[in-house]
């Protein structure tokens, strides 16, 4: 038993994490051998070595790493979830292709309910690869952030905008009245965010596009668009605007307030240079770039130019798949070989983009990204005895170049316990399972691709 002094000492937390090579990811830290971390009432309550944790905190539950790495839970700073649903689909295609021709006419048969099902599978999916928080754009937005609730993650939402009719909402003012429903319906949610989202430049008119930063002023919430994705893009807006992308967002005014800018692949020195003055966030989208062969954005360039960039799969028609570890360690060897330049990338800087970048990009950094006291407790812990993770000399190296979303364990969002030894707790993973399978079936029914081929 403990004595009388032991039990003043100690103070009650809801969780405690313990036994783990504990790495915060906040500037200038070392990893902590051996540490732990308190959670109490959905934030980190204390930091430090097992013993530490162990002697001042009592809790209800303790979650034993046993040697593996307790590390923030990453960002996936652009995704569009729901496109689980079309993964495999079609294929080596370039861009314009692709849409035009296979996801605009699928996405013109999809109602709600599969939204739902679908974003349903990519949360599943990404918690088991240990993502945490992710930025959507898509189609029946309302139920994307009620899958995302469903499955306990945090997530910034917004329903694609663009001129054409919306197999959703119709026309576009109905669409800007969903947008601003969306923000007032989900203004308070701890988990769910919305942000104004038009899709690209070449889908938007001018008009549109200032709308858009309006609302998004008005409401002071995030404004999200696809930007400089590949050359063709480039040459089309030039050819009706007679600037190059970045130039006509600067000219219609879209930077007066921080904007996110999805891709950014085709880039001037003085783009870079404008996007970097006007404080814009940029999300690196790689292994879809490299798949639709739209290019390889100068990150390291922007990066030298202190603008904020965070990682993204973008959705699984175009990547195939929603694993941020799998992401990151493209991230580092692709740019190397685009360079011929071994040092460029660096682990450290990717790993920081997944995690705490991606918090600076959604404008969430005071409260998730790294783990520090008073944070949000998004924590995932990998485990790290396994043939291809031994021995470890560099853990940053080891995460990026080695580790795989399969080696995630446990993962906790906003302090509860989403995933326990590699078992879903939110989601009835059998039945979004089965439901996938459905899809599947009935695309091939409808002859959906062969139709296009």
């Amino acid at each position: 038993m403990r004595n009388e002094n032991e039990k003043k000492k100690e103070k009650n937390a809801d969780l405690i994490i313990s036994n783990g090579m504990l790495l915060t990811m906040e500037s200038g830290s070392a990893p902590v051998q051996n540490g732990g971390i308190a959670i109490s009432e959905g934030r980190i309550a204390a930091l430090g070595t097992t013993e530490e944790i162990e002697k001042t905190f009592d809790a209800p539950k303790t979650i034993d790493a046993r040697g593996g790495v307790i590390m923030p839970g990453l960002v996936n700073s652009h995704t569009h979830a729901a496109m689980t649903r079309y993964r495999g689909m079609a294929d080596d295609l370039p861009l314009m292709e692709w849409l035009n021709h296979f996801i605009f006419p699928a996405e013109a048969k999809s109602n709600g309910d599969q939204v739902y099902w679908s974003t349903l599978l990519a949360c599943a999916e990404m918690i088991r690869s240990g993502t945490t928080t992710f930025c959507d754009m898509y189609l029946f937005e309302d139920r994307v952030a009620h899958a995302a609730k469903q499955a306990g993650m945090r997530a910034v939402v917004g329903e694609v905008l663009y001129d054409f009719p919306s197999p959703h909402y119709g026309p576009i003012e109905k669409g800007l009245e969903f947008t601003e429903s969306l923000i007032q319906d989900w203004g308070k949610d701890p988990l769910i965010t919305v942000a104004v989202e038009p899709h690209a430049i070449y889908t938007c008119s001018p008009n549109l596009l200032k709308r858009c930063r309006q609302m998004a002023d008005r409401y002071g919430v995030l404004l999200i668009i696809h930007l400089s994705e590949t050359q063709s893009e480039i040459e089309e807006v030039y050819k009706k605007y007679g600037k190059r992308s970045v130039d006509h967002l600067e000219n219609l005014g879209l930077f007066s307030s921080p904007l996110i800018a999805c891709h950014c692949v085709w880039l001037s020195e003085e783009e870079m240079d404008l996007l970097a003055r006007r404080k814009a966030r940029v999300v690196h989208n790689l292994e879809s770039n490299l798949k639709l062969a739209s290019g390889v954005a100068p990150v390291p360039e922007l990066l030298s130019r202190g603008v904020v960039v965070g990682l993204g799969t973008d959705g699984c028609a175009s990547n195939n798949n929603l694993d941020l570890f799998q992401e990151m360690d493209f991230v580092a060897k692709v740019h190397k070989a685009h360079r011929l330049d071994p040092t460029v990338m660096p682990a450290q800087t990717v790993l920081e983009m997944a995690t705490l970048g991606g918090a600076r990009v959604l404008g969430m950094e005071k409260e998730i990204g790294s783990l520090e006291v008073g944070k949000k407790a998004d924590v995932i812990i990998l485990d790290l005895n396994k043939p291809h993770l031994q021995p470890v000399y560099n853990i940053v190296s080891h995460l990026v170049y080695s580790a795989t979303g399969a080696d995630v364990r446990d993962v906790i969002i906003d302090g509860k316990v989403i995933m326990e030894n590699r078992r879903l707790l939110t989601l009835e993973e059998e039945q979004i399972l089965s439901k996938a399978k459905e899809w599947g079936e009935k695309i091939s029914a409808k002859s959906l691709i062969s139709s296009n081929l």
